[in-house]
Parts: C-alpha cells; structure tokens; sequence
C-alpha cells in the first residue's frame, strides 16, 4: 500500500518541493523508518506520529511502514513533516481515499494529536502559489501568515483528528482566500523625530545623505554628545518598504521565528541593536539549524552596533563580506544556506577608551598605546567599507538650551523619498534599489561628473593615498548628494561633501 502527500522544506528562505511517500508493507516485522536525509527533529517525527495515531485509536504499527522524503539526496530539517507523514500512512492505509494532489500539508504533531505552529510558513506557502499548487493545510496558528500570500486556499486545523475529518467529508471547512494584490505599503510612524536633535548639523546632514542612498555611517563622538539619538531616529527619515523588501524581510523574519499569528507583512523597517557582548553566530546567523542572524534580521533597514569598538574583532571583520555582498551564506554539515543581508550598517563610538579624546569639555585620560589598541579593532579594510564618517562633537549648551525645534523627521524624509525615487527610476532595469548597490559597471555609468568635478576628483587621487573602492565610495556618495539637490550630473561641490564625509580628517 502506497501513498504521496506534497510537502516543503526551507533553503535559505526560500521554500523547496518534498514529496513524502510512504509504504505499508503486508508482510515483515513491525518497523517504522524514515528516510530521505532528514534530521533529528525528523527521525524523531517518528515517536510523535506513532503517538499521535494511537492516541486517535488507529493503531497499524503491526507493519513495516517507510516513509520516503524525496528528493533524497537533499537534507532536510524541521518538525513541520509530521503532519505530512501521519496524513500519507492514514492514505496508505485506506483511512482517507481523498486524491491530496492539489494540498500542500505542513505542521508539527503534539502526542495527543494537536498541531503545533511551524517557522517558515511564508515561504513554503509562496513555493505553493509558485507551482501551481492551490490549498495549503497547516496548523491554525500559521493560518494568518500564509493568508499573505494570495490566491492559495487556507486551511487551519487544531489537531490532527480535525484534518482527518476534513479529507474523510466529515467535517466541513471554509478557506482563508486572500484575493487581493498586495498594496504598497504606507509609512508607519516611530514615535520618534529628528526635531529633538539639538545641533549636530553635520551629523544631521550626513544621516540624511546616508538614508538617501543606504549608505553605511559611522559616528565618532564622546559620551552624550548625541550618537545614539540620531542612530535611533533614522528609521524615521526612511521612506515606506517596497512590497518587494516588505516580502522579503517577512520571510527572513518567519524562518527566524519572530512571526507569531499577526497576519500582516513587516511595514517597519528594521532596526537591530545587537549588545557588543554578541557572537559571531549571532550577528552572522548559522547555529545547528543555519538560522538567519542579524544582518539578516535586519534587511532593508538599520544594523545599529552602538559602542562599535566594544564588540570583539571577530564580530567586526565577519561583517565585511556581507557589507560587500549584500548576502550571507553559511555552510552546515553537508548543507548551504543563503540569507539576504541587504542593511544599512550606522554604527556610533567613541574616539578612544576613555571617550574624551579630542572632547573640549573633559580631558582624555588614556595612553597614546591604548588609544592605538583600541582604534586597531576596526580593520582597514574594515573602514575602507564604510561610506560616510561623521565626527559628533559635544552639544554647546546654548543649542541646548534653544527651544526652537529642529528640522523634523517628515521634512527630512520628503527629500529623501525624492532622491530615492530618482534611484527608483535610474534602476529600473538594474536589479538594485540605491546607489550604494551600484557595482563598479553602474558606477561607471551612471556617476557622471562634470568638468570641475573631474579637476576636483583628479586632485583627490593624486593627493590622498585612496584605494580604489574609497574611490567608488566617494562616487556613490556623490551620486546620491546630486540626487538629493536633483542633479542630472555631479558637480564639484557634491564631490567635495562626499570626501568630507568619507575622509573627514583630510583637507583638499
């Protein structure tokens, strides 16, 4: 006796076609194995089938039952088979005569039959709309989550007795059908302005150039001058989520497990603050299951590393292929697994152990060899990523004091969401979003200088020891000043911002 239910695995987060087969055999001792490289949540899938069908009073057991997750040559992992296995040897078996051809079945058995939520669901259901495949059944929990993706019937189920009803006809069962395109998605409010930032013009207009063109920032000040208040309120001059970055990021954040039942796409962009005490696996992603980290976590928005020099060495330099990259890939046992790694890295710290160097209200205590260790965390290869360096001085007290708001977060974000459709239009047919994608080619083709920025860019090489990716940096950073003040061209005073802020303590 032989049956087949369709399933899915996750690769990256990207969902992945099993089939599951499954054979009773009339004859042989009693057996129950499953094969097809799948891992231990797998193998022990076993005991919480076997459970799950005695505790519903179908007891077969007596006979050899295989189950086959094809293709097997690929590895595969997750509890999310379990439901799968019960339903194909309950078909096996003659309990449900139902052709499943047309079901996706995912979702995790309890001993006593009840179905548990599974991480993933977004892009497993997504891999069933892609192939044609038009009625999911899952637990009720993940029921909200799957509904995200449209044209593909529903059906969320508490227990395992209730799905065998529903393919038996003895329970009847209406589909969440969600039949709408999904909108763009509007601007959410952060409860937090850039008004409250007193000062700190050149930070203020560097954070601006930085969310123009998602580029990487770095803020180097003394204690309370201000870093990790402007950090925090550059969410709120970043304009709405594309559906593209909100799909993308949601299905990050389900294979993550941070989707409960919410049935909504992430319309905030990220904002991850890891301590400096986190691990490489943590920031990276990667652990026995491959999980997503937090460059991933925090794809399309900010991976904030407040007191950036406190993180160990390690932390910092693995951040540099996906900086680059813009994705992450991590190999475990026999398997590859890629994650999107698209953030805006905006780090804040200190000028030297002490954080006083240079500060004209304290002195600085530290040891001209402690301040060399201390700076030596932060390879040059390392900086030579970062787009933008701003150094953050103290607030004088009379900007302190000033009632006068600041210019608000919704002024600031209405350039920026110009210069950011200018960058929509300009890649259209690139594959990016911002000018800090660009690869070298688009550099060469869509920064433009005119005469006098040429003279000013000949002078900069010549001049400064820079290599050639802090020479595309400049560019890039130009490019997105000129689309800030609408520039077809970018002129010599865009490159002479984008130099200050890339090399801010050389002069031209």
């Amino acid at each position: 006796m032989f049956a087949k239910i369709k399933s899915s695995y996750l690769n990256g987060i990207s969902g992945v076609g099993v089939d599951v087969e499954c054979d009773v055999s009339s004859y042989g001792l009693p057996s129950f194995s499953i094969v097809g490289l799948g891992d231990n949540a797998i193998k022990e899938s076993k005991e919480r089938v076997k459970a799950s069908l005695k505790n519903l009073d179908y007891h077969f057991f007596n006979h050899p039952v295989t189950i086959n997750l094809a293709p097997a040559d690929m590895k595969k992992d997750g509890s999310h088979f379990d439901l799968p296995v019960a339903v194909s040897i309950l078909k096996a078996v003659g309990i449900i005569d139902k052709n499943l051809d047309e079901y996706l079945i995912l979702g995790e058995l309890s001993l006593d039959g009840r179905l548990r939520a599974v991480t993933g669901i977004l892009s497993m259901t997504e891999y069933a709309m892609e192939t044609g495949i038009k009625k999911i059944i899952l637990p009720v929990e993940n029921v909200m989550e799957a509904s995200l993706i449209p044209d593909v019937e529903v059906y969320g189920f508490e227990s395992l007795s209730d799905v065998i009803g529903f393919l038996r006809g003895d329970i009847e069962k209406q589909p969440v059908i969600n039949s709408k395109v999904l909108d763009e998605i509007s601007f959410i409010d952060y409860g937090i302005d850039f008004k409250d930032v007193k000062g700190q013009f050149a930070a203020r207009r560097a954070a601006e150039v930085a969310a123009s063109g998602m580029h990487n920032f770095i803020m180097i000040g003394s204690p309370g001058s201000g870093k990790t208040m402007i950090a925090r309120r550059m969410p709120s001059i970043l304009p709405p989520m594309t559906l593209k970055e909100a799909l993308e990021t949601t299905k990050i954040h389900s294979v993550a497990g941070l989707i409960k039942d919410s049935g909504r796409l992430i319309n905030k962009r990220p904002f991850v603050s890891p301590h400096h005490t986190s691990s490489n696996i943590a920031v990276i992603g990667g652990g026995t299951k491959a999980k997503p980290g937090n460059v991933s976590i925090a794809n399309s928005g900010i991976l904030f590393l407040d007191e950036m020099l406190e993180f160990s060495r390690s932390v910092l330099e693995v951040l540099r292929q996906p900086l680059e990259d813009r994705f992450v890939t991590i190999a475990r046992a026999g398997r590859t697994v890629t994650y999107p790694a698209k953030f805006m890295l905006v780090a804040a710290m200190n000028p030297c152990p002490c954080g006083y160097l240079g500060d004209s209200r304290k002195d600085c205590t530290c040891s001209q060899n402690a301040i060399d260790r201390y700076r030596a965390k932060l390879s040059g290869p390392m900086l030579d990523r970062i787009d933008l360096i701003s150094h953050v001085e103290a607030v004088d007290y009379k900007d302190l004091m000033d009632l006068q708001e600041g210019e608000s977060s919704a002024d600031i974000r209405c350039r920026v969401i110009n210069a950011h459709k200018i960058q929509a239009e300009r890649f259209k047919d690139e594959g990016i979003l911002y000018n800090s994608e660009m690869s070298e080619s688009m550099v060469r083709k869509y920064c433009n200088l005119d005469d006098n920025a040429l003279k000013i860019m000949e002078q900069i090489m010549s001049k400064h020891n820079i290599s050639a990716r802090s020479y595309s940096k400049i560019l890039k950073t130009s490019r997105t000043i000129a689309d800030l003040n609408s520039c077809s061209k970018i002129e010599c005073t865009h490159i002479l911002e984008a130099f200050q802020m890339k090399l801010p303590d050389n002069n031209i």
